[in-house]
């Protein structure tokens, strides 16, 4: 088990490390080609598939069908897999996008600023308590993950009380962060 926790901790502290340090402290960016405008759109995809599932994974233990529930979870963890790797990829390549910024020139014009009002706010919030949910939420699920992996059915059922609904926030605000930042892609 000593050996599982410290690769849970491992991950969880590499991940947010990768992803600052490709949102805020590495400037220039891999030019791997224009398909990668793509992601945020296949990301959103991910979310609302990983939310369905997640609502499913649920119905399904509820009804004791571990064997669906465990394969379900499975696929669940699988697209944010490739989320993370999709997410990554795109923050690599591509500078980030500026909420509100209608012209595209990476600078919020007084205009925009007006034009877009309190909603730059909204966004701003949700976008950071969808964040610092998803790093508190890595370890949870993977922990989570490993006790379920484990047959560890006391230990799986007393975290997934919270790891649930923290990873339904995370798939569905990602989602919802998409819908109010894609008009200025």
């Amino acid at each position: 088990m000593k050996f599982n926790k410290s690769l849970i901790i491992v991950i969880s502290v590499l991940v947010p490390i990768v992803v600052a340090s490709l949102l805020f402290f590495i400037s220039s960016k891999a030019d791997i080609g224009a398909w990668v405008y793509n992601l945020p759109t296949l990301n959103a995809s991910l979310n609302s598939l990983t939310a369905v599932i997640l609502v499913v994974a649920l119905i399904m233990i509820k009804q004791g069908k571990e064997k669906t529930h465990r394969n379900l979870m499975f696929v669940a963890l699988g697209l944010g897999t490739i989320f993370l790797l999709s997410y990554i990829t795109y923050h690599a390549s591509v500078p980030s996008t500026v909420y509100g910024d209608i012209d595209h020139d990476r600078t919020l014009s007084e205009s925009e600023i007006l034009a877009i009002g309190n909603w730059r706010l909204i966004y701003v919030i949700l976008l950071l308590s969808h964040i610092l949910v998803a790093v508190i939420g890595l370890p949870l699920v993977l922990t989570a993950v490993y006790h379920g992996i484990k047959g560890n059915r006391k230990a799986h059922k007393k975290i997934v009380k919270f790891t649930y609904p923290v990873w339904m926030f995370i798939a569905v605000s990602g989602v919802m962060v998409y819908f109010l930042i894609s008009p200025y892609y």
